[in-house]
């Protein structure tokens, strides 16, 4: 028998694409886990960078209890639990050493990690302990996909094929997922109505702001389902509308999305938020002049962020976009979908499991 897997910790904080991925790495292990979930105060920023490791930026007391045994492996995600993950290491000391696992980009330093898996857009140095991954991990399977087009199939008998599954995010950077934009994507998506025929399956998002969804429905002409995005939502059919559809169209800000629906296999299409590939090469973080107060706002303040704040603020979704583009797993929308060609799968979440395995001798792979 082969040696028991690690004691193992996931932090989970607010946002869903990190959870996401911090789960998707624990269920490709395979291992037994406990979930923490660590609720932040509204100024941890401050404390964060200013004292490093410490835990005066949570809630302790809404927040997961943090206390022996301590782990051997902690996951984390997103700047706010880095510190939480470091103080787990320097409570526990001695043997064994807790192993940190990070996903995305950290602010501390590099070293401060047994192993970093990060993607494209975050443009990492090449170093023994980071993992360059093509895209963000996920957990979408094909089980997953079977259970989630059974919840949801018997509610769209009404609605002609095919079906296009339209995943709305938010702002991102400096550009601005305004009502404009929601109205050039409704003509699009009507645009690709028109030609081919069929009904979309519209899910918005916590990111999409009201006004975005009522002139996206306002202005689509083509046969749809819209479901407005409701916290906590057991009902949620984001998932059912990607199983159930014969494609998907995904907006540029989300790349957990877009990697959610690249693993359904289907056809994929990138509607471009920013509108202006031909001068950020797909997606990256540029601004082009833009009506209206709030964009304006938006993207000065993203501008002087990233001029006086940290480099850690600066990113370049677009890399994402180009690569996933280049390896025939989507094409931007307005283009088609080339005749025969079928995706191949994302590696990306049995790369991370294998590294994390590594760091305990391959030992627990068949535990």
């Amino acid at each position: 028998m082969g040696s028991p897997p690690p004691r193992t910790w996931l932090l989970l904080g607010k946002k869903p694409g990190d959870n996401g991925q911090v789960l998707a790495l624990a269920e490709a292990l395979g291992w037994p886990h406990e979930i923490k979930s660590i609720v932040h105060r509204p100024w941890e920023l401050i404390g964060n960078r200013l004292l490093g490791v410490t835990l005066l930026g949570i809630d302790r007391a809404r927040s997961s209890p943090l206390a022996p045994p301590w782990p051997e492996l902690v996951i984390s995600a997103g700047r706010r639990n880095e510190p939480v993950a470091r103080w787990i290491r320097t409570q526990a000391g001695g043997r064994p050493r807790v192993r940190l696992v990070h996903v995305g980009r950290p602010w501390a330093p590099p070293d401060a990690f047994d192993l970093i898996v990060s993607t494209p857009q975050y443009a990492l140095p090449q170093r023994p302990n980071i993992l360059h991954n093509e895209a963000p991990m996920h957990r979408v399977d094909a089980a997953r996909l079977a259970e989630a087009a059974a919840a949801w199939r018997s509610r769209l008998p009404a609605l002609p094929r095919p079906w296009t599954a339209v995943m709305l995010g938010g702002h991102v950077g400096p550009h601005t997922f305004d009502a404009a934009a929601a109205r050039r994507l409704a003509a699009q998506l009507s645009a690709m109505a028109a030609r081919t025929g069929g009904a979309m399956l519209v899910s918005t998002s916590a990111r999409t702001p009201a006004d975005v969804t009522e002139a996206l429905a306002a202005t689509l002409t083509a046969p749809h389902l819209l479901y407005r995005w409701r916290r906590d939502d057991p009902d949620n059919p984001y998932l059912s509308f990607l199983a159930l559809a014969d494609r998907v169209v995904v907006t540029s800000d989300s790349m957990s999305m877009l990697v959610e629906a690249i693993a359904t296999g289907k056809p994929v299409f990138i509607f471009d938020i920013a509108q202006d590939r031909a001068a950020t090469g797909g997606g990256q973080e540029q601004e082009r002049p833009r009506r209206g107060w709030l964009p304006t706002r938006r993207a000065l303040l993203f501008h002087l962020g990233r001029l006086l704040g940290p480099t850690q603020l600066a990113r370049d979704v677009g890399a994402i976009h180009r690569a996933q583009i280049a390896a025939g797993r989507a094409v931007w929308l307005g283009e088609p979908w080339p005749p025969n060609q079928r995706p191949s799968p994302l590696p990306d979440t049995a790369r991370a499991a294998a590294r994390v395995r590594e760091l305990f001798g391959g030992a627990s792979e068949n535990a």
